[in-house]
């Protein structure tokens, strides 16, 4: 299974980074600077998933393209199932430990 980091894509700044991906991996202080490649990766079949550990989960229309959430319980105020109702997000996983990767399907 092949994962693509955010940062992998802001190295070459090349969408074929992409290319056979079965995941993009984003970190939460990443997110203001990913919209576009999360949206391209919905296009493309990738599977996104977000590191959000350590901040609240902020809103936006980025939510519906993203297939796996982690975060941190104790910066929200909903539970993760009802997290998921609101966002969209196929699965919220709270206080979890290890790599995002780890979490992939």
């Amino acid at each position: 299974m092949k994962a693509v980091r955010f940062a992998e894509y802001l190295k070459s700044n090349d969408l074929a980074v992409l290319d056979r991906a079965r995941w993009l991996l984003i970190k939460h202080d990443e997110l203001i600077n990913a919209g576009t490649i999360i949206f391209h990766s919905e296009l493309l079949d990738i599977l996104v998933a977000v590191d959000n550990r350590g901040a609240k989960i902020p809103d936006g229309l980025w939510q519906r393209a993203v297939h796996l959430i982690l975060a941190d319980s104790s910066y929200e105020s909903e539970t993760e199932a009802e997290i998921c109702r609101r966002t969209g997000i196929n699965k919220v996983i709270f206080d979890a430990e290890g790599p995002l990767i780890s979490y992939c399907w």
